[in-house]
C-alpha cells in the first residue's frame, strides 16, 4: 500500500487521467488518495491504529472505484495511448479482492 501511495506522487498525471470528469480537482484527488493509501498501509503496521487503518482503506477501495470503472469503460490508462481491456475490466473485480483483504484487518 504504501508503495502503490508514493506512486501517486511520482506519477500524478497518470492517476489524474483516470478520475471520472465529474469529480473535481483530480490533481488534488490523485494526491490526498496518495496520501490516504500510504497512511493506510504504515498504518496495518502499527498495532494501535491498525484497525482504524483497514477501515479506511477499505473506505478508500470504494472511494477510487469510480476510477476503475472509468478507466474500463472508456479505455483510459496511465499514459495516452489506451490499454488492452484485458488490463483493465480484471480491475474491477481486483478492486473487491482488496476491499475484502482490507476488511480482513478490521477484524
Amino acid at each position: 500500500m504504501v508503495v502503490a501511495g508514493v506512486l501517486h506522487f511520482i506519477f500524478p498525471r497518470g492517476y489524474a487521467r483516470t478520475v471520472p470528469s465529474w469529480l473535481p480537482n483530480p490533481a488534488a484527488l490523485v494526491y490526498v488518495s496518495g496520501v490516504a493509501e500510504v497512511a493506510g498501509g504504515v498504518g496495518l503496521l502499527v498495532a494501535p491504529v491498525a484497525r482504524a487503518a483497514a477501515w479506511g482503506l477499505v473506505a478508500l477501495f470504494v472511494a477510487v472505484f469510480p476510477a476503475n470503472v472509468n478507466m474500463a469503460v472508456n479505455k483510459i490508462g496511465f499514459t495516452a495511448r489506451p490499454p488492452s481491456p484485458w488490463i483493465l475490466w480484471p480491475r474491477l473485480p481486483l478492486q473487491a479482492a482488496l476491499i475484502y483483504w482490507a476488511w480482513l484487518y478490521t477484524r
